[in-house]
């Protein structure tokens, strides 16, 4: 009896299933290096994350390493040192780069990034952050309800799930299945897999390429890569008014406790891990809108305020509250307009230890 046909099967001895494995491994580790290299890279002085790669978070730990390199202080935070209400050359980072006296500062603000997703942030995906001057800024908005706490048991869409922690601790709004989290936490660890989630978000729509190419069946895949990285952004995505002309009224915030604030806790880990990493870290509390809070909520957040100062004074952390803004240099709770960043930075550089 004959044995069967293998024809049409490619069969391996163990040495070229070895060969092939090392090859694929040799790919991983070094395909994200050499795209470093050719992908053209050159932020100004005035840089910040194109809006559409806020999810981009290969391109931000590439960032993080170049502005180590060219920048004295680091100012992290979410959209308000991106600058939701202005343009690059209004942001916070800008005013104090323009008073300054040559020492300059480079705008590592990432919108929505609450202090849960910034550990993850910092912890994964900012690398060149050792030994460096920050200024990190502490937004109380995310202690304004248990909802923005992520505090809460209720389900809820939030900003960043991707920089969260998977499984520990747990977070209850956060529903993702088990195998989903699985893929994030491989991802956040391992290089290969944030550089073609780069490659999506930047070239391909944040798509996958089987299904760009489906979308777009005569479009050429190369033509696409070659045309490099989106500029920094530089875009009003929000209409430069008073918050009370742009919507918003007065708002009763229930806020919690920084003693039971699971965002609180995150902040305080940032804090550690830069500490940790050798820099010198100086925290910005706020501003915050207290003209749109109600006598009572207003009252509350004075307590929150305190007890976090307390927190700070007691870790020996620098940092500076910041006097209320005017109201109408406030674009909603937490984001000041141009002449509102101008009056901070004036404020803060007397009291930042440059």
């Amino acid at each position: 009896m004959s044995g069967p046909d293998f024809s049409n099967v490619v069969r391996l001895s163990l040495r070229e299933w070895a060969a092939i494995g090392l090859c694929a491994l040799a790919f991983v580790l070094a395909a994200p290096r050499l795209w470093e290299r050719n992908e053209a890279f050159q932020p100004g002085s005035d840089y910040r994350m194109p809006y559409d790669l806020n999810n981009d978070y290969w391109l931000y730990d590439r960032y993080s390493r170049v502005a180590a390199h060219t920048a004295e202080w680091l100012a992290i935070g979410d959209s308000v040192i991106w600058g939701q209400y202005v343009t690059r050359e209004q942001t916070l980072t800008h005013e104090l780069n323009e008073l300054a006296d040559g020492r300059r500062f480079a705008n590592l603000g990432l919108e929505g990034a609450h202090p849960i997703a910034l550990a993850g942030l910092i912890e994964h995906h900012a690398s060149g952050i050792w030994n460096k001057s920050v200024l990190l800024q502490f937004n109380p908005l995310w202690l304004s309800s248990p909802r923005h706490d992520l505090s809460s048991d209720e389900e809820s869409q939030f900003n960043h799930p991707r920089l969260v922690p998977q499984f520990n601790p747990w977070i209850a709004p956060y529903k993702e299945a088990i195998s989903a989290r699985i893929g994030v936490a491989v991802e956040q660890r391992v290089p290969f897999l944030g550089w073609t989630s780069h490659l999506q978000q930047a070239y391909f729509d944040r798509m996958d390429i089987p299904t760009w190419t489906l979308e777009r069946p005569t479009a050429n895949l190369l033509a696409s890569l070659r045309a490099g990285l989106p500029p920094s952004d530089n875009v009003l995505h929000h209409q430069p008014v008073p918050w009370y002309k742009g919507g918003f009224s007065k708002q009763d915030f229930p806020w919690v406790a920084p003693a039971k604030s699971l965002q609180w806790r995150f902040f305080r880990k940032v804090v550690e891990m830069l500490q940790g990493r050798g820099n010198r870290v100086f925290v910005l509390l706020g501003p915050f809108n207290e003209h749109m809070l109600t006598v009572e909520s207003r009252q509350r957040y004075h307590e929150v305020r305190r007890a976090v100062e307390v927190e700070l004074k007691a870790g020996s952390v620098e940092y500076y509250a910041p006097a209320v803004l005017p109201s109408d240099q406030y674009g909603d709770a937490s984001h000041p307009l141009a002449p509102g960043y101008a009056a901070l930075a004036r404020e803060l550089l007397v009291h930042l230890p440059l």
